[in-house]
């Protein structure tokens, strides 16, 4: 599995990630989203560089230009709640994208164990596409790898981009045991070292989903 860090060199995106980790500023929720939203996109333009391409000519009111637009049917897939801004910045660059959506969410047993439940999956057929799932927090990684592996079913992708803000070296390491015989690359903004007893990750920035739209019950 290809594995590439955007803050591994210094771009505009390390201002949006101060933004969304700084308690003094992330709790303005409309910011918050807006930077989610900003990083999606970015990202997006460089998995646009990984496409498949065709030579289209495209009649201009004084003649003919050749123009190479992506050939790939993509779909852009999020784990709700909290992936729903970065869809939005995905699906920005990708106007033309299906979309997908899953519901995936820890269901604690106690105040440290808990499972992955997923419970609403909505996904056009996935069959030779390009999908690019989003969840701006990869934790443990337990959410992704059942997402991806819930959405077999539905069709067999060309390429999975997996998407994410921050990660923790733990869910990256996931991945690549899970994921790492599938066609699957990982495109992260930052990776922390730690997560703490009930799997946040440290530093990290809290709850993504809280964050963006509220707390919840």
């Amino acid at each position: 599995m290809e594995i590439n860090i955007l803050d591994h060199q210094n771009t505009v995106i390390n201002n949006y990630l101060a933004d969304m980790r700084n308690i003094a500023v992330q709790n303005d929720s409309m910011r918050f989203r807006r930077n989610i939203e900003r990083i999606g996109s970015l990202m997006a333009y460089e998995v646009s560089k990984t496409l498949d391409y065709a030579s289209n000519a495209i009649t201009t009111p004084l003649g003919v230009a050749q123009v190479n637009q992506p050939s790939d049917s993509i779909v852009v897939g999020s784990i709700l709640r909290a992936g729903l801004p970065m869809h939005n910045g995905v699906l920005d660059t990708f106007d033309r994208a299906e979309n997908c959506f899953v519901s995936a969410f820890r269901k604690y047993s106690s105040k440290e164990e808990f499972s992955i439940e997923l419970q609403y999956v909505a996904t056009p057929d996935l069959n030779n596409k390009i999908l690019l799932l989003c969840d701006p927090m990869l934790a443990t990684g337990l959410s992704m790898a059942q997402t991806f592996e819930a959405l077999k079913r539905f069709g067999q992708p060309k390429h999975t981009h997996v998407m994410s803000i921050i990660g923790s070296e733990q869910g990256v390491e996931h991945l690549k045991k899970t994921l790492g015989n599938d066609n699957v690359t990982l495109w992260v903004a930052s990776v922390d070292a730690q997560l703490d007893a009930h799997k946040y990750i440290v530093p990290g920035l809290g709850d993504a989903g809280d964050l963006a739209f509220g707390c919840k019950l």
